[in-house]
């Protein structure tokens, strides 16, 4: 019996895809320069036991299985490889349970993050990871990348909303993992160790959501900046001061000069850096006053405090624009995600802008400042091959700049495929030793996600 066959044994027709023309269109994520294989078919399963059945079909016959989510990641992380089964989650997409006692929601993969977040908040909660794709990512794909997002400085990332989760393992059996509870150390951490595992471990079929109480409304500021070094030399004082900003992103000067011909927000030419922070305080007013003030002593050139939320929405326009404003520099653009520790945050932004005049190419950061989070988008023409062996060489180069620099290659996007060489060289022979012997006692055959990490 074949690979169809034997899905069509335990899926509805309809779950099952084969056309070369559809399930091409499953193949890759949106990361550039990373290699897609042709998938032999996709699945959409809406159960758990759906997926126990493809996963029991994959080990019968030693097929590889690539999970995907919503496929709005940067790493090549849910490319198809040849011959395989793309498993995708987008069709479980139920919000099972949201206790406002508990303060958890019970979701399915399917789930894409902006549903959520609206959902709860009828319930007065708040679930604050936000990738900038929350729109069309799922919540399956924000734990396999362990995503962060905007609010990260104040509330942290995906890893630390995720309470428990149901797994289907590569043999198909069910494993429950965590708990419903605000506290429990029972065992080994296992949900800490599927969170970011990129679909390499298990596949996630439910997971079980911490919340918070919605925070008031926040204010936010501009901050124009004569230097990079100023901007960070703010940054680094407000977070040594103990301020607790709900956003505090940075933008250089390519990524500026970019949504001003994008958007004609009439910021100055002379600007290098724009400086954002908001607070979802009490009192947001004063918070916004005292962080001005630091960015004044550290050169600001101009603030500007939002006095209303409407205001803060239109100054936080620019940086919800920036990514799509790089790409209309060029036909394709290379996302890095490198962060480092907020003391260096200055050098990796010089370095990245050192990086750009050496291979001759237009290259905007974007960053979550707070955390050192930096998105360096490399802007290239793709029908150049001698513009993309820059672009891609200077991508590498920018990635090597973190590191020196304390940093890790991914702060929330990812290894996939597009960082697996630069993977092995942070964590050393001994770390991706261990890593691959936990892979192996999870995924024997090798068939969950091959040739991702490692």
């Amino acid at each position: 019996m074949d690979l169809i066959a034997h899905l069509r044994a335990g899926l509805p027709a309809e779950a099952i895809l084969t056309d070369p023309d559809v399930t091409g269109s499953y193949a890759h994520d949106m990361a550039s320069f990373c290699a897609a294989g042709t998938p032999a078919a996709v699945v959409l399963p809406r159960t758990v036991e759906q997926v126990q059945h493809v996963m029991r079909t994959a080990t019968a016959l030693r097929v590889p299985v690539v999970p995907q989510g919503a496929r709005t990641g940067l790493s090549g992380a849910a490319n198809a490889s040849d011959g395989c089964i793309v498993l995708s989650l987008v069709k479980m997409d139920r919000i099972l349970e949201i206790s406002p006692v508990d303060r958890i929601a019970v979701v399915e993969p399917g789930v894409v993050n902006a549903v959520l977040s609206r959902a709860v908040a009828e319930h007065g909660l708040y679930y604050p990871p936000d990738p900038s794709s929350w729109e069309q990512c799922s919540i399956g794909g924000n734990i396999g990348t362990a995503s962060g997002g905007l609010c990260c400085v104040k509330y942290g990332v995906t890893a630390e909303y995720v309470l428990g989760l149901d797994i289907v393992l590569a043999d198909g059996r069910l494993l429950t993992t965590g708990r419903r509870t605000a506290k429990g150390v029972a065992g080994y951490d296992l949900t800490r160790l599927f969170v970011g595992s990129e679909g390499s471990l298990g596949i996630v079929v439910r997971a079980v959501l911490a919340l918070k109480p919605e925070p008031p409304q926040q204010l936010a500021l501009a901050a124009e900046f004569p230097s990079t070094a100023a901007a960070c030399e703010a940054v680094c004082e407000i977070m040594a001061r103990g301020h607790a900003p709900s956003l505090l992103e940075l933008m250089d000067r390519t990524s500026v000069r970019a949504v001003n011909a994008l958007a004609h927000m009439g910021l100055p030419d002379s600007t290098e850096a724009l400086l954002l922070a908001a607070f979802d305080t009490p009192d947001p007013a004063a918070d916004l006053a005292a962080v001005g003030a630091l960015c004044t002593a550290a050169g600001a050139t101009e603030v500007v405090p939002a006095d209303t939320p409407a205001e803060s929405d239109l100054l936080l326009q620019a940086r919800r624009l920036t990514l799509t404003a790089l790409e209309g520099l060029k036909s394709a653009t290379m996302i890095d995600d490198v962060c480092v520790p907020r003391s260096r945050l200055a050098e990796m932004l010089d370095g990245t802008a050192a990086i750009a005049a050496k291979y001759d190419l237009t290259i905007g950061v974007c960053a979550h400042a707070g955390d050192g989070n930096t998105h360096p988008t490399v802007c290239f023409d793709a029908d150049d091959p001698d513009e993309s062996r820059r672009a891609r060489e200077s991508f590498d180069e920018i990635m090597a700049l973190g590191l020196r620099l304390g940093g890790t290659i991914t702060g929330e996007h990812g290894v996939g495929v597009l960082k697996k060489e630069w993977l092995a060289r942070e964590l050393g022979p001994v770390g991706l030793e261990l890593q691959r012997g936990i892979k192996d006692v999870f995924d024997p055959l090798g068939i969950l996600n091959p040739g991702k990490l490692f």
